[in-house]
């Protein structure tokens, strides 16, 4: 069984590469919302995405999910990488002084903590039912936000956010969309509007369908959903070989 190892800030230049950081925008869809994980430290005011720094004897992709899994308790998700930020002036307000002493870090990793982080953004779609959020030691709260109600984000996080939220309506475009995010099975209403929502704008429900059918990448089932007040509409499901296929080929055509 892992265990959640917490980021070891009392003497990081002996475990950790210097400058050189990773930040993990982990969105998932609930209620008809699209949502993203997210951070409230216990020593600053802002929100945050779940970030940290990378092992000297780890690859980028093993630090993402090792960094996902100490801050959030969220494991075993595919993570991918999508940007780098570089801005000069990055810098985490949790390592200034007043902030550290709080935390009652050690001053006499000041410098290091406080020098300038190059991050690298990655990104993750998930099932929301199947995520037990926890926080970390240096956390009050790890929650599901409205990506309409993310608010302010320490540092560079809302540039951070919003990039990898326009990733994901820009592989709208080419890439089908849905199998991370919604249940096994699903309604072809739901599934229109979780496009709707990453897209942020209506579709029109025959043309969706039309051209979600014409893709063969969901298979109708002859169940219904039931306990609705309307017509119970049918359920449908993910052809898995198609989906993948379309991932490596591609979509035509746009929304």
């Amino acid at each position: 069984m892992t265990t959640r190892n917490e980021t070891n800030l009392e003497s990081p230049s002996a475990e950790y590469l210097s400058h050189l950081s990773i930040d993990c925008v982990v969105f998932g869809f609930h209620d008809n919302q699209l949502k993203v994980l997210l951070l409230k430290p216990k020593f600053i005011t802002d929100w945050s995405l779940p970030g940290g720094f990378v092992k000297k004897e780890e690859t980028m992709e093993e630090a993402a999910s090792r960094i996902l899994f100490e801050r959030t308790g969220v494991e075993n998700i595919f993570l991918e990488q999508f940007r780098v930020f570089s801005n000069p002036k990055r810098k985490n307000p949790i390592f200034e002084v007043d902030s550290m002493k709080r935390a009652e870090l050690k001053l006499d990793n000041f410098d290091w903590l406080n020098q300038r982080f190059i991050s690298v953004g990655f990104y993750a779609l998930v099932e929301y039912s199947k995520v037990e959020a926890q926080p970390d030691l240096y956390s009050e709260k790890c929650e599901w936000k409205n990506i309409d109600e993310v608010g302010r984000l320490m540092m560079d996080h809302n540039q951070i956010f919003e990039d990898a939220l326009e990733i994901l309506r820009l592989q709208l475009r080419y890439q089908p969309i849905g199998y991370n995010l919604l249940p096994e099975k699903f309604t072809m209403p739901e599934l229109q509007k979780l496009y709707e929502t990453i897209l942020g704008r209506e579709l029109d429900r025959r043309n969706f369908q039309r051209k979600i059918l014409s893709y063969k990448i969901v298979k109708r089932l002859p169940e219904r959903r039931t306990g609705v007040a309307y017509k119970a509409p049918y359920l449908y499901k993910f052809d898995n070989d198609v989906y993948a296929k379309a991932l490596q080929d591609g979509l035509s055509g746009e929304w």
